[in-house]
Formats: structure tokens, C-alpha cells, sequence
């Protein structure tokens, strides 16, 4: 909840001095979602890598190793202030506007998270099958490519 806030304020206030920002704003989206389609692209047989250090057993070890990991990433912040431009003009929202960006922002992360957590089991073979993998990378790089391509049209 924290970062699409952060974001959309820190945005707003930037389009409020500095007109042109927006259709920087927009390919610095673009940019950002052609990168990271083609990094997928170019690593889809790279290994999922284990990491000790957060697989400390305990629900409460887990909740407070996810948090930190979140507030700690700084990309998050700059990924609502690549993607937020690209849909919404931000000159022109209003305190509900951002109300509802931040409860989806929120909502369907979570919602997607508990649906992983709740086939992690199920999905951890089939994720780490490195066929499956790739396959999975490939889609996604080509999606997120997809999405690159089409924000300056929309």
C-alpha cells in the first residue's frame, strides 16, 4: 500500500512543476517493461536459486522476512512510477482515484499471493521443472514486452 502512494503523490507533485515529466514518464515505462520482458527472455533457463536466509520456519518469520523484503525494494516504488503514468493522468486524480489505485495495488497482490501460497506444494514441482520454467519466462518476457509496446499508444 505504501509504494503506489508514494508513487502517485511523488508524481503528482512533479507534474505539478514540471509539465513535459509525463511523456517522459511514459517512456521510462516503455523502457522499463521492454527490459525487464527481455531479461526474462534472455534468462528463461535460468535455475530458481534457494536462499536459506528466508526459509526460517514459523508463520511470523515468514510475515516479517516478506515485509522487510517489500519496504526494503526500492524498485517497487519505481515500478508505480514507471507503469502509474502510463494509465492514469495524474494531473487529474482525485483522493478516491488514488483511494481505489492503492486498494487494487494492494488487493490483487495479495489475492495472488494466498492462491500461490495456498498450491506452493503443487506448484514448487511443476515451477521448478526447468522446461516448465522456461516456458513460464518466455510467456512472461513476451507479455510484459507486449506491454512495453503498447503504452504509448494507449
Amino acid at each position: 500500500m505504501l509504494w503506489p502512494l508514494v508513487a502517485v503523490l511523488g508524481i503528482s507533485w512533479i507534474l505539478s512543476v514540471f509539465d513535459m515529466f509525463m511523456a517522459v514518464m511514459r517512456w521510462v515505462a516503455c523502457g522499463v517493461f521492454l527490459l525487464m520482458g527481455g531479461l526474462l527472455i534472455a534468462h528463461a533457463d535460468a535455475k530458481i536459486d534457494k536462499n536459506s536466509r528466508l526459509t526460517r520456519p514459523g508463520m511470523w518469520s515468514g510475515f516479517v522476512a516478506g515485509l522487510i523484503a517489500i519496504l526494503g525494494n526500492p524498485k517497487a516504488v519505481l515500478f508505480y512510477i514507471g507503469v502509474l503514468p502510463g494509465f492514469f493522468d495524474l494531473r487529474q486524480i482525485t483522493w478516491v482515484d488514488v483511494a481505489v489505485i492503492i486498494g487494487v495495488s494492494t488487493i490483487i497482490p495479495l489475492l495472488g499471493n494466498l492462491a500461490l501460497a495456498g498450491f506452493v506444494g503443487h506448484l514448487r514441482g511443476l515451477i521448478t521443472n526447468p522446461k516448465t520454467l522456461r516456458r513460464i519466462n518466455l510467456v512472461s518476457g513476451v507479455l510484459l514486452i507486449v506491454v512495453g509496446v503498447a503504452i504509448p499508444f494507449i
